[in-house]
């Protein structure tokens, strides 16, 4: 971080393997550049100050013994004498100087992927699509045409993006970020001259000195408004993009490994997004059914700009002219249609261009998408209706040489519209199963209902669903009633105004009971009227005793009348959540791992039972201690039957800009999640008879741990205020929900985001690792160190034990035990 003659310094805060000499070389840079601009900008005393504290915490990270603690002991004392505001300017230079440094690993990710592309005699890069398909060939070579066509059609893969606050960068500074990770992306090119590289890195300085001129945050907290179009950055800038690339790769892919499929298969469209931001009413008073229809006609009118602008391009490029190449009627026929509907459209067209049908039916299908974003008589009311009319062209062009001549660009654009149709992302509904039970109670007129038992609650709302339950809605009755009820009528109408896959899963947050799903029928239709429910209900179970209790749920469900009527109209299909960041926060990682891995084998194995698909929604955070680590191989790690074919996931926080923050990176992570849902689904391990009594032994024990330190101990709350930076968190304008589920809690009320946000922060990283060595011990104790051994061939435990080293890692220098 220190200027033109870093280069020159033995000295090293980063290390590299040889493989990565080039990300050391864009390090150096970056770095280089960071402290130009802080010398311009903050003056020699700022430099000065940031240089000592680098290079004291340098050699406190690679001494040991007395010089390690003469060397923390220095770097204290720097750090004692400055003032506030120079504290603040040193740790945002900090800041600015990793943010760049990340960008080049990035970078350098795509560096290595291009490599292996670049190739032709280079083995497919691992974890690849074509990777993944070559091991799911080996391991299944009996797979025909018929068999792979039918698994690329069950393949969904659907990120769901949430809004939380270890994530609430500026949109300005994440276009930023894009612009420097472009230029960073130019240095890849070997042609370029010594002027280019000389413009490029101005560019480059320009756009890290314009980020330290802007207010990372603003002074107010966020809106829902701002959190959605943070969330809408990454699919219009980035996924959008992506998307066609994606499938192009897959399609090459299986040619690749399957020639001999080559002319049968088909790849459908296999991703699909959706988002909680305007929908997400679990403990977030802002959200309602205002947001939940604001967010809707954004991403509406986003979504046909995004079209109407790449329909113009295309109108530019398709300039075949009738007496070169033969045109099918019916684009000449659909052009004559759309004069009527757009006469002064038309009369702009110069008299030259009219001899382009192609472009002067594009330019048409533009104004149809004008009007349809302005609520226009003429707009389409369909996808459908677009896709017919990118159909008809691309048709013609197959039909009439222009395989060559446009077909590829047109085809581009249908991709995108199958993905994100007319509303860019599925908008999902939450509420607390609380909230539900009060307003149901309310609304029949029963004071006991939330005291009654769930088994009662049950009964007596399958015997309303059987009968007249939507003559009960009273008028004007409570806030909490009918905003509820408000909400139920927003998404019955956006099935209606943007098509039924804009309005995404009704999930029940804290479900524990059927009657919690009964009683959402109940409310939609008291909402609605109707006396069928089209919601995907999707209980979401979060505590360890919920996920035990979710295989219960679900059979009591499938085995009911009222809800196999339910279920006979959605397909026969479940969506069931499981929460990993509750889980982990009320039981510990280790309990809260096996409880995941057990509920989910045993939802699989009750609607196998019942004939009813499964799909299960995973609840992840960006943390180990909120469920994150490597998706893929969690998602090979999982039990047989649990992926089949589809993935529902979220994508939160800093998460999000990680991996889908620049294209390349999204491809990849799409790539390899992709692969591992194939082979979860196709090629799953053998199954094997699982080490129950030392997996609940390990979990049991672990779970003791946790919870007497974390919720029995009088001291924690002291510890935990005095060791974290909670207070500065809950005080933090970074996300428009409160950082507690209800007021006076303390700790255990506390939201699982604040909770691991506030470890992380001091670096103690505890909801990584806090309790696993005690669940380890009393295995080895009870069983031998060999029953370690065997503890580490399960599947899903190797791979906890792989995030909790990674977790560990990333705490060094923080002493304690686990």
């Amino acid at each position: 971080m220190s200027g033109p003659r870093a280069a020159e310094r033995p000295e090293r805060s980063i290390r590299f393997p040889a493989k990565d000499e080039p990300l050391r070389d864009d390090v150096r840079e970056v770095g280089a550049l960071v402290g130009e601009m802080l010398r311009e900008q903050g003056g020699e005393e700022l430099f000065a100050h940031v240089e000592s504290a680098r290079r004291l915490a340098i050699r406190r990270r690679e001494s040991t013994g007395e010089e390690r603690q003469r060397a923390e002991q220095a770097l204290a004392d720097v750090l004692r004498e400055l003032e506030l505001d120079t504290t603040r300017e040193l740790v945002r230079a900090f800041s600015a100087y990793f943010k760049v440094v990340n960008l080049a690993e990035q970078v350098h990710r795509i560096r290595r992927r291009r490599s292996y592309l670049a190739d032709p005699q280079s083995a497919s890069q691992r974890e690849s699509l074509a990777d993944a398909l070559r091991r799911l060939r080996s391991a299944r070579p009996d797979l025909d045409a018929g068999a792979l066509q039918e698994l690329l059609d069950r393949l969904r893969i659907e990120p769901v993006f949430t809004a939380h606050p270890t994530e609430a960068t500026r949109r300005v500074v994440l276009e930023k970020e894009q612009r420097l990770a472009r230029r960073l992306v130019e240095r890849l090119d070997p042609s370029l001259t010594l002027p280019e590289r000389r413009t490029n890195r101005e560019r480059i300085l320009t756009e890290i000195t314009t980020a330290w001129q802007t207010q990372q945050r603003p002074p107010s907290r966020p809106t829902v408004a701002d959190e959605r179009e943070h969330v809408l950055f990454f699919l219009t800038d980035v996924l959008y993009r992506v998307v066609p690339a994606f499938h192009e790769e897959l399609e090459r892919a299986l040619v690749e490994v399957w020639p001999e499929h080559a002319e049968t298969l088909r790849v459908p469209g296999v991703l699909r997004f959706a988002s909680w931001v305007g929908g997400d009413m679990d403990g977030n008073p802002n959200v309602d059914a205002s947001t939940f229809r604001a967010a809707l006609s954004r991403q509406r009118q986003l979504a046909l700009e995004l079209y109407r602008r790449e329909v113009r391009e295309l109108s530019g490029r398709l300039t075949q002219s009738p007496a070169r190449v033969s045109i099918d009627d019916q684009v000449l026929e659909r052009v004559e249609r759309y004069r009527e509907l757009f006469p002064h459209v038309y009369d702009e067209i110069t008299e030259r261009q009219r001899g382009m049908p192609y472009r002067v039916l594009l330019a048409l299908v533009a104004e149809r998408l004008r009007a349809g974003a302005d609520d226009g008589a003429n707009g389409y009311a369909s996808v459908q209706q677009l896709g017919a009319d990118l159909e008809l062209i691309a048709s013609s062009l197959r039909r009439n040489r222009g395989g060559h001549a446009g077909l590829f660009r047109v085809q581009r654009l249908a991709r995108r519209l199958d993905t994100f149709g007319f509303h860019l992302a599925a908008l999902d509904v939450r509420q607390d199963a609380a909230v539900h039970r009060r307003v149901i109670g309310r609304t029949l007129g029963d004071q006991e209902w939330e005291t009654r038992s769930p088994e009662q609650r049950a009964a007596t709302l399958r015997e309303l669903l059987g009968g007249t339950l939507r003559s009960m809605r009273s008028e004007g009755g409570e806030p909490e009633v009918e905003s509820t009820l408000e909400v139920l009528c927003a998404q019955a109408e956006a099935r209606t105004t943007y098509g039924a896959e804009a309005v995404g899963l009704s999930i029940i947050s804290m479900a524990r009971a059927a009657d919690d799903v009964f009683t959402v029928l109940a409310l939609e239709r008291l909402a609605t009227g109707s006396e069928d429910s089209v919601s995907d209900v999707c209980p979401l179970f979060e505590t360890v005793d919920d996920l035990d209790r979710a295989p219960l749920v679900l059979a009591e469900l499938c085995a009911d009348r009222v809800y196999r009527a339910h279920l006979d109209r959605r397909a026969r299909r479940q969506f069931v959540m499981i929460g990993y960041s509750d889980s982990s926060k009320d039981a510990g990682i280790t309990a809260s791992r096996w409880a995941l891995e057990r509920a989910q084998r045993r939802l699989v194995e009750v609607a196998r039972e019942h004939g009813v698909e499964l799909v299960l929604f995973h609840g992840r955070g960006g943390t180990v201690g909120r469920g994150g680590g490597k998706t893929h191989r969690a998602i090979l790690a999982g039990p047989a039957g649990a992926v089949d074919g589809r993935l529902r996931m979220t994508e939160q926080g800093e998460v999000i800009a990680d991996q889908y923050g620049l294209r390349g990176i999204a491809e990849r992570n799409l790539e390899r999640t992709t692969g591992a849902v194939l082979l979860a689904t196709a090629a799953p391990s053998p199954e094997r008879d699982l080490p129950t009594e030392l997996l609940e032994l390990a979990a049991a024990s672990s779970r003791a741990r946790y919870r007497a330190l974390f919720y029995e101990d009088a001291r924690f709350e002291a510890y935990f205020r005095a060791a974290t930076p909670i207070d500065v968190i809950e005080r933090l304008q970074i996300g428009s929900r409160p950082a507690s589920r209800r007021r006076g809690g303390g700790a255990e009320a506390l939201r699982a985001i604040p909770w691991v946000f506030a470890w992380t922060q001091s670096r103690h990283g505890v909801p990584g690792w806090f309790g696993v060595g005690t669940g380890l011990q009393a295995v080895a104790d009870a069983h031998g160190e060999e029953a370690l051994e065997q503890l580490a061939q399960v599947p899903f435990f190797a791979n906890l034990l792989s995030d909790v080293e990674m977790a560990m890692a990333r705490r060094r220098g923080v002493r304690g035990t686990c």
